[in-house]
């Protein structure tokens, strides 16, 4: 069964190993479904570059399409641009840029209805973890973030599941874990949800959590910057 591996690259990259990278894509043929989603300068010149099939999208966008908002991107600019999809609610969003589940849920909203497919992320903290307070945060996380979408076409909102305390750390939820997590975001948003894992993804842990019942691919990071890396994992075995 094809699984979905996403690389997120973060504020990473230059052109030349961008090209590079997907240079050497072109030469083996994938198991997998690959996207990518460089910064946000380089969308244009990524989509000139990807090997057919491969899907380039962007990081984060705005809930509006056209205004004066200085700094912003817009999503009716992505999909102008021929980008097909879009990461909202990235914990270094939230995070970092004080990201409210409100806020979130304008840009899935505005996102969805221009057709782009959105990759919605959900997961908690060391903290709240520790405090058995995972489950009720990422119900709240997709209760507020997900409402009032209205019309979309269902394959196009995926979710993903990083827990926070596994993001660039090393650390990584067990596969039974990660399980658990998704089988209870199946329980709440039904069998035709695509879900990714998500949180120090590697080509020698990737297998054992594509295997989980509930997981349908992943979101990846630091092992998504290396062709050899992503290349490794859209051809994990599963």
């Amino acid at each position: 069964m094809k699984k979905l591996i996403v690389g997120n690259w973060k504020m990473n990259q230059t052109l030349p190993l961008a090209k590079a990278f997907f240079a050497d894509l072109k030469t083996v043929e994938l198991e997998h479904e690959a996207w990518i989603a460089p910064q946000a300068f380089h969308v244009t010149a990524c989509l000139q570059m990807a090997p057919e099939g491969i899907w380039i999208g962007a990081q984060n966008v705005s809930n509006e399409e056209h205004g004066a908002f200085t700094g912003e991107n817009s999503p009716f600019s992505l999909r102008e641009l021929g980008g097909k999809f879009v990461i909202i609610g990235h914990s270094e969003r939230r995070q970092l840029f004080n990201e409210t589940n409100a806020q979130l849920a304008l840009k899935v909203r505005k996102s969805l209805s221009l057709g782009l497919a959105v990759i919605y992320c959900v997961g908690e903290t060391l903290a709240e973890r520790e405090q058995n307070k995972t489950f009720e945060v990422i119900k709240t996380q997709l209760n507020d973030g997900l409402k009032d979408l209205g019309d979309y076409n269902p394959d196009n909102l995926i979710v993903a599941y990083e827990p926070v305390w596994a993001i660039g750390t090393g650390k990584v939820a067990t596969p039974a874990q990660a399980q658990e997590v998704h089988s209870a975001i199946r329980e709440q948003l039904g069998s035709k949800t695509t879900l990714l894992y998500g949180g120090s993804v590697k080509p020698d842990n990737a297998s054992e959590l594509l295997k989980q019942k509930d997981i349908d691919g992943a979101l990846v990071g630091g092992a998504s910057l290396k062709p050899s890396d992503f290349i490794a994992l859209c051809q994990a075995p599963v």
